[in-house]
């Protein structure tokens, strides 16, 4: 059952229709019979005609169909924690097992810190931490832009789940949550 429209729905559909003139042969204006006669000319094929229908072509058991490359509206990045996860990290459901403040350090401490961290982390059974980098002195610091480059090394990346720049109360953009794969223990 269709409920019936709006006073100023069907205030706007009948300005729509009032635009719409039919097309075609119900045409009742003076170009009606201009454009009678090019469709009859166009769609007529002319005596003279060596058109020749063209035979299928017959696919071939080795012959493969084009790859089609399709792009998702929003491809997740490997570095993305899943965005429930993340929600329940932020908001304390899911515990913080353990913080690391990189404040002080410089990049090769900083990126030991990290490895063995993580590994302790992922050890002891964490399933998720927090990594406060701090955002430098002009919100573009070299420990801010480098961890996410550590945290996806080889060496550790099976144990990350995913991370993720931290909410507000947890240090926003000077910090990351890490979500750790189960294992350990």
């Amino acid at each position: 059952m269709r409920r019936p429209l709006a006073p100023e729905d069907a205030k706007l559909w009948s300005l729509v229709t009032a635009t719409v003139r039919p097309t075609g042969e119900r045409r009742s204006d003076s170009h009606g019979s201009v454009l009678k006669s090019y469709l009859a000319t166009e769609l007529t094929p002319s005596p003279k005609s060596t058109h020749r229908p063209i035979a299928p072509i017959a696919a071939t058991p080795t012959s493969t169909p084009p790859s089609v490359t399709v792009s998702p509206v929003r491809a997740r990045s490997p570095e993305d924690i899943e965005p429930r996860r993340r929600r329940r990290i932020s908001r304390s459901r899911e515990p913080i097992g353990a913080r690391l403040d990189l404040h002080g350090m410089d990049q090769t401490k900083a990126q030991s810190a990290v490895f063995q961290f993580i590994r302790r982390a992922h050890e002891g059974g964490m399933r998720a931490v927090l990594i406060i980098t701090g955002k430098g002195t002009l919100g573009d610091g070299i420990l801010r832009r480098r961890t996410p480059e550590w945290l996806s090394d080889p060496a550790i990346r099976p144990l990350i789940a995913g991370f993720s720049f931290a909410d507000r109360h947890h240090g926003g953009e000077g910090a990351l949550y890490v979500a750790l794969k189960r294992g350990g223990r």
